[in-house]
């Protein structure tokens, strides 16, 4: 394996590599070499042993909670999270406050044991958490329940809210989606972006014809710079253009109280179905197949590279022979470069 191919593997495969070909861990290859992928975690990130009832009574000992951090070496929304919100003090300093935040390689080999005192791997306690993004953050309580789970990256106004929602116990008065509109972070479009294209309202998703066509919902919200972004920047893109036309395309507004019928036939307000799929972020791109069942979803902060590579895991029908999204974007990575196709994944 060449030099650049290393590099690509790196940055999408979900583990380190050395010239055998075995898994590693930590910042090194061996004999001197560095991996290029690894990202240094911060040094009040806890130690652990990874027995997770001891991590739980550890931190309600000390008022704090957990936050289970899965990340993978390569991964450029890790390096967000590391950079851009851990490198920020008051992040920092609200996270150690609340907070014992443990790292859990996404395709490692520590031992865990679980709530249930059984035994595994990192990569297998990943699996059965259905962890399909890095980083993938998982806020438990004091019995070990999930109280909020951010698949993917969130941008530091959103996640600073995440952190007092779990911080402050807000779980027992109402829900995140809530408690974040409430906080409105940051300001931004107070009206929904428009996409071309998109079926018209209201939207009758189980009645699209007989096209054959993937149903992609876009669940979106007013004063939401991310749902911006999407539209104005990676929607645009001709690129991701060519790839919409292979499926149709709907936008639902999760806060509004207007019908819809949904893709199993049935009638709901947009606000109560984006509840029922437990749509936390704007905006969250939820793929459905002809007969109205989810697919696939992606809840996070996300590059051109990435959405596009979510609508082609569909369209393709990968995820059916495929289940990890990682696999499959390491795949088409490999055989671009092959091509001679240099990939940014933060373009």
């Amino acid at each position: 394996m060449n030099v650049v191919m290393l590099l690509l593997v790196l940055l999408v495969g979900g583990m380190s590599v050395h010239a055998a070909g075995a898994p590693v861990h930590g910042g090194t290859l061996g004999a001197g070499m560095v991996n290029p992928g690894y990202q240094e975690k911060p040094a009040w990130f806890k130690e652990s042993f990874l027995d997770i009832r001891e991590d739980i009574a550890e931190a309600a000992a000390a008022g704090r909670r957990v936050l289970l951090y899965f990340y993978q070496d390569g991964c450029p929304y890790c390096a967000k999270l590391l950079n851009d919100n851990f490198g920020n003090r008051e992040i920092a300093e609200k996270t150690q406050q609340g907070f014992d935040v443990i790292a859990i390689n996404m395709w490692g080999d520590r031992e865990v044991t679980d709530l249930q005192g059984a035994r595994s791997t990192e990569k297998a306690f990943a699996a059965a958490l259905r962890v399909q993004y890095t980083p993938t953050l998982l806020f438990l309580d004091e019995s070990g329940g999930v109280v909020l789970r951010i698949n993917g990256y969130f941008a530091p106004h959103k996640f600073t809210v995440a952190l007092d929602f779990v911080a402050g116990q807000h779980e027992r008065q109402g829900s995140f989606p809530d408690f974040l509109a409430a906080a409105s972070p940051k300001a931004a479009s107070a009206k929904l972006n428009s996409l071309p294209g998109m079926l018209a309202s209201p939207l009758q998703l189980a009645d699209r014809g007989d096209d054959g066509r993937p149903l992609l919902v876009l669940f979106e919200q007013g004063s939401c710079i991310a749902c911006d972004e999407l539209h104005r920047d990676t929607l645009s893109r001709s690129e991701l253009a060519y790839a919409l036309t292979n499926v149709d395309v709907a936008q639902v507004d999760l806060r509004s109280t207007d019908t819809l019928q949904t893709p199993d036939g049935r009638q709901l307000s947009a606000r109560d179905w984006a509840r029922e799929l437990g749509i936390q972020y704007a905006p969250s791109l939820v793929f459905f197949d002809r007969q109205g069942h989810e697919v696939f979803r992606t809840e996070a902060y996300l590059r051109a590279f990435h959405v596009h590579g979510a609508i082609d895991y569909v369209v393709s029908g990968a995820y059916r022979w495929q289940p990890s999204f990682q696999r499959f974007l390491q795949h088409r990575t490999e055989m671009l470069a092959e091509r001679g196709i240099k990939v940014d994944l933060m373009n």
